[in-house]
């Protein structure tokens, strides 16, 4: 197993660093980097710009209509794209329903929903917790029952990010109320103009709306609209999983806050010292630079192991339950190190264009709503309590 880069993933890696310069779009950019909120048409703005290159799938194989690329090539473009301010790719579509469409998916299937998600055409959001079923997916209770050519399904779901911009949802639902949890749920592709669909925000703690309830009441769904097969959701809910924990993980956006924290460290003073030589301040940064060093590792030896056709472990859940704590470490010690000076950073103030006198570059700023918004990171995609289970299961068969 060979972890460094080969001289074709230098080369790659500049081709990428050159694409981001001449086509990110720089208003984008300006709100990645400041910490700025994102709007629907950023995210599609960049998507289309990505399309245009014919990377609009970095981790779509080319049968798809993907680049192709190998696993180590998608690192490096993700990692290029967060050095960058690149905002991240919006996974709903991209690199959760369809590669269960891929996967599972019939041909009609797969030639009627992938090329808009490539196109950014059509925006896709995860219809899987609901109010009694978070990281218990298994106990779900929104129901779809078969009526001819259609199920009529009748139910809740709770946190669905982004769901105010979708045009379409995946669901699981509850087909056969008589079987174990696992074997009675299906997976359904529902368009969210159909009657009797109601979107309702939740404001969070940060006064954003990033997340929502989906209401369903008596949602007509074709038949064509299942994937697979009828009451085997849950092997197709397990695969998609994989894919955003990976995901979740998040190395490239770490690398490039770890940037910024030393850079807030090194012009923060206290006792008339920069605080990055604090001792017990500089400590705290070389634990989490260290875990995120290993993180990595650790990322690249799933690379490798995927190269060689091996599937992941329990990898997946380790790389999720790291790589989200980082993150929250990070902000943690952003604003510690502020301290009193992000108070005005809050997410009305940006928004309406308040700069501020912060000494330091835009780029060195925390928002008081960054720091709340990543407190999620360790809940969604299945909460690092349910990961430590997996894997004490996976590794010791506990």
């Amino acid at each position: 197993m060979d972890l460094n880069f080969t001289t074709e993933d230098q080369a790659f890696r500049e081709e990428v660093r050159s694409f981001l310069r001449d086509h990110l779009p720089s208003e984008v950019r300006h709100k990645v980097l400041n910490g700025l909120p994102l709007e629907r048409d950023d995210y599609l703005a960049w998507q289309h710009a990505l399309h245009a290159r014919g990377w609009g799938g970095p981790s779509w194989p080319a049968e798809f209509g993907g680049t192709g690329w190998t696993a180590v090539e998608q690192y490096i473009f993700d990692e290029a794209c967060a050095e960058a301010g690149a905002p991240r790719l919006v996974p709903f579509g991209l690199k959760m329903v369809a590669t269960v469409i891929m996967a599972f998916g019939n041909k009609t299937q797969q030639e009627r929903f992938l090329p808009p998600i490539l196109a950014g055409t059509e925006w896709w959001c995860q219809g899987y917790s609901e109010p009694g079923a978070g990281s218990d997916l298994a106990s779900v209770k929104t129901r779809a029952v078969r009526d001819g050519d259609h199920y009529v399904v009748n139910g809740q779901k709770t946190w669905t990010t982004l769901g105010q911009y979708a045009d379409w949802i995946f669901c699981l639902v509850r087909t056969d109320a008589d079987a174990k949890p696992q074997r009675g749920i299906s997976f359904l592709l529902i368009d969210m103009k159909s009657p009797g669909i109601t979107v309702r925000p939740i404001i969070t703690m940060d006064g954003s709306h990033e997340v929502n309830e989906v209401w369903l009441e008596d949602v007509r769904v074709p038949v064509e609209n299942l994937i697979g097969e009828e009451n085997r959701g849950w092997t197709y809910a397990k695969f998609l999983l994989g894919h955003e924990r990976t995901n979740i993980a998040g190395i490239g956006t770490a690398k490039r806050e770890l940037a910024r924290l030393k850079r807030i460290a090194a012009s923060e003073t206290r006792h008339g010292l920069p605080l990055l030589e604090d001792p017990l301040f500089s400590a705290e940064v070389a634990r989490v630079e260290i875990e995120l060093m290993a993180l990595e590792i650790t990322n690249l030896r799933v690379l490798s192991a995927e190269a060689e056709n091996k599937a992941p472990g329990p990898e997946a859940s380790i790389l999720k339950i790291k790589g989200s704590e980082i993150q929250q470490r990070l902000l943690e010690l952003m604003t510690e190190a502020i301290g009193p000076h992000a108070l005005p950073f809050d997410r009305d103030a940006m928004t309406a264009g308040y700069q501020g006198d912060y000494p330091l570059d835009a780029y060195a700023r925390t928002p008081t709503w960054q720091y709340l918004n990543l407190r999620k990171l360790t809940i969604y995609g299945g909460s690092n309590e349910i990961q430590r289970n997996i894997i004490s299961q996976m590794i010791l068969g506990l």
